[in-house]
């Protein structure tokens, strides 16, 4: 069973940094895409970032020039730092691991959640 543990965030001032991070264990030999998401109260939950095995990135519009995920396979971590923060970032902010088949191993397809880092962005 993979493990998904973000930590990071906090508060800060509009126009400030954070940076969240995502801890993966018991990594096995599949392919993972690791995402990043956040969810407001009341609202669906939204994609932000995401980065593929080959180090390939993804961004949603809202976080585009301002947000930048990298990995570090050593760790097994991920990490979402957010710069020129604005008040409407402010949300719960979810790593999640999606796992995929690769050419060698039939992996199946399962998306492993964490519980979720708050970040508050203040006016």
């Amino acid at each position: 069973q993979v493990q998904v543990v973000e930590s990071g965030g906090g508060s800060v001032q509009a126009g400030g940094s954070l940076s969240v991070s995502c801890a993966v264990s018991r990594y096995t030999s599949c392919r993972y895409v690791m995402n990043w998401y956040r969810q407001t109260p009341g609202k669906e939950r939204e994609f932000v970032s995401s980065i593929d095995s080959d180090g390939s990135t993804t961004y949603a519009e809202s976080g585009q020039g301002r947000f930048t995920i990298s990995q570090d396979n050593a760790k097994n971590m991920v990490h979402l730092q957010m710069n020129t923060l604005k008040p409407e970032d402010t949300a719960m902010y979810f790593c999640m691991a999606a796992q995929r088949p690769t050419v060698v191993r039939n992996c199946p397809y399962r998306n492993y959640w964490g519980q979720g880092t708050q970040v508050t962005v203040s006016s």
